[in-house]
């Protein structure tokens, strides 16, 4: 980014043809030097994605605020500004890292913005800001959603970290509850000529809003859609030809997981994948999910014998769930 404007992927990366298929959009490290040097911000996108200390620090958070986290970095040379003013969609904290940066934040023109509702000039003029400070290496701002912003730098580089967070909004719970209206027959019904949705209809929805289900909604969205955070498990497989009854186990710090008794067994989710087991392995189950420290196949409960409590902890070290601690 420079100045406002987004530079063009082929101004500076490159494809490169390989067998069977090819790298696409790799950086020309050249190129991207020369725009930082003309003033253009290095942004990093999805920085949790791709550097190990980032995927923990936001998975830590999202396991405390129970909302998805992201991490993205911008690097930006002296006398240089990447974006002009514009507003976030979602709440921020930046994280300046090293160098400064002057920060101007202006009145919200359009109050909690939801995600289609990006910044537009055409929202109106943004007037003078309401704050103008300076952020100096180790300080935290705070930004809300919908409060325009600019930072430029002066006389040296700054590196900061926006941590953006994204906690459901009430659109979001309603939406959800509507889509759950699905198994409900009179919701699939086509709309009558005269555009009339019976106040039954609306009870019938009004019912699904209840505290404890767009909670329950809420939290099984969340936990189904967070990505792995796998780091070692390579290793981890491959210590499973050694692994004992008497090998100590955690399940992983970096795991949001959540456990459901069904009829047909007992689940659980987590890593966008459910993991079912017979209804037998429930107590062994349970005390694996709420393991504060380090248990053994061996201690777990319930009537599985020796064999069937290894054939459990092998294949929830396979999926990612447990860690063979010191591997």
């Amino acid at each position: 980014m420079r100045d406002g404007r987004q530079i063009t992927l082929r101004d500076y990366t490159e494809s490169i043809p390989w067998r069977p298929g090819s790298f696409s959009d790799r950086a020309i490290v050249s190129r991207v030097a020369e725009e930082f040097e003309q003033g253009a911000t290095i942004v990093l996108q999805g920085l949790n994605l791709h550097w190990h200390p980032a995927a923990l620090y936001c998975r830590e958070l999202e396991a405390r605020l129970g909302c998805p986290v992201q991490a993205n970095a911008y690097y930006t040379p002296a006398a240089a500004q990447g974006f002009a003013v514009h507003h976030d969609t979602h709440d921020v904290f930046v994280l300046q890292v090293s160098g400064r940066k002057r920060w101007r934040i202006y009145e919200p023109l359009l109050e909690l913005p939801l995600k289609t509702q990006r910044w537009s000039p055409d929202l109106g003029d943004v007037g003078d800001p309401v704050e103008d400070f300076v952020l100096e290496a180790g300080d935290t701002l705070y930004l809300p959603r919908g409060w325009p912003h600019e930072a430029a730098t002066s006389d040296e580089d700054s590196l900061h970290i926006t941590v953006g967070l994204h906690p459901q909004t009430r659109l979001d719970a309603l939406r959800a509850a509507l889509e759950s209206c699905a198994d409900d027959v009179e919701f699939r019904r086509s709309v009558t000529g005269d555009g009339v949705l019976s106040d039954e209809l609306l009870e019938r929805l009004a019912a699904r809003l209840d505290p404890d289900q767009v909670l329950r909604r809420a939290r099984r969205r969340f936990v189904s859609t967070r990505r792995p955070v796998l780091d070692g498990q390579l290793a981890q497989v491959r210590a499973l030809a050694g692994l004992t009854v008497r090998h100590e186990l955690l399940p992983r710090p970096t795991v949001v997981a959540d456990l459901e008794v069904r009829e047909a067994g007992v689940a659980l989710i987590f890593d966008q994948k459910e993991v079912v087991f017979p209804i037998k392995a429930r107590a062994a189950i349970e005390a694996l999910y709420a393991a504060p420290e380090p248990i053994t196949a061996e201690e777990l409960p319930g009537p599985l014998d020796e064999s069937g409590r290894l054939v459990l902890v092998r294949r929830l070290v396979r999926e990612g769930y447990l860690r063979i601690p010191g591997v």
